[in-house]
């Protein structure tokens, strides 16, 4: 199925390697915005929904993503277009330590103007050692398209001074995660880990940071199902807004 109908806007995703999934909807969805952001920056945004989710939930005036892959590029452009929001939204067709340095050809622009109030990535992270025959899948799925601590890193340069950055990651990486982002002096405000159904391993870490050190932040779990196809309170609640059918 190659166009997904939510209920604000719609993404076509037939040029996509990485299809529209839960990692993503989950992220849009739970990302804290109450610093109420001006400028967003999406990393590695696919199809374009974690940024058209953002442009549905809050008010920012910018809203910038990046994808390195050709066609997924073409096809998050062309997502913002059909939106309601396309006069906010923008693609750029960069890899992220290009994006990064790209405002040092005019020092004078660069310390303001590429600061972002919400940095937010459903990076790669598939860690195993072997390839699939789809190069164009890999470089969606690996994480060696995309290091932690490259993302991080890049996170902490492009953040705005009371901005926040949030990301989807396995939760078995999660305390590498942590330790990458201390490194950068950024610190979790927020964290929920996520299971499928209640008798499942926890599956992923949504984390959120900001620059300031917080004593005793949120911890919580987040249950996606029952049973199949059932599901909890709790995700319909997160999802109502966007999912045509919660």
């Amino acid at each position: 199925m190659s166009k997904f109908q939510f209920k604000q806007f719609y993404l076509e995703q037939d040029r996509c390697a990485m299809k529209i999934g839960t990692d993503g909807v989950l992220l849009g969805a739970w990302t804290p915005i109450e610093n109420n952001p001006y400028s967003i920056l999406d990393i590695g945004t696919g199809t374009g929904i974690i940024a058209l989710m953002l442009a549905q939930r809050s008010s920012a005036n910018q809203i910038d993503a990046l994808e390195i892959d050709e066609n997924a590029y073409e096809q998050a452009t062309d997502n913002f277009e059909n939106s309601p929001w396309n006069d906010r939204l923008f693609c750029f067709h960069a890899a992220l330590d290009e994006f990064v340095e790209e405002p040092e050809d005019d020092p004078s622009e660069s310390e303001l103007a590429q600061q972002y109030d919400l940095i937010v990535s459903n990076p790669p992270f598939y860690t195993e050692d072997y390839k699939s025959e789809n190069e164009q899948r890999d470089l969606a799925r690996f994480q060696d398209a995309m290091p932690f601590d490259d993302l991080i890193e890049a996170a902490a340069l492009l953040l705005s001074e009371n901005g926040i950055f949030s990301v989807i990651i396995p939760f078995k990486e999660e305390s590498t995660f942590l330790a990458l982002a201390k490194e950068q002096e950024l610190f979790p405000i927020k964290i929920t880990r996520v299971k499928g159904t209640p008798t499942t391993e926890t599956k992923r870490s949504l984390l959120a940071f900001s620059r300031n050190q917080n004593q005793g932040f949120p911890i919580d779990e987040l249950i996606i199902e029952t049973s199949r196809h059932i599901y909890t309170p709790e995700y319909i609640e997160l999802t109502k807004n966007f999912y045509l059918k919660m």
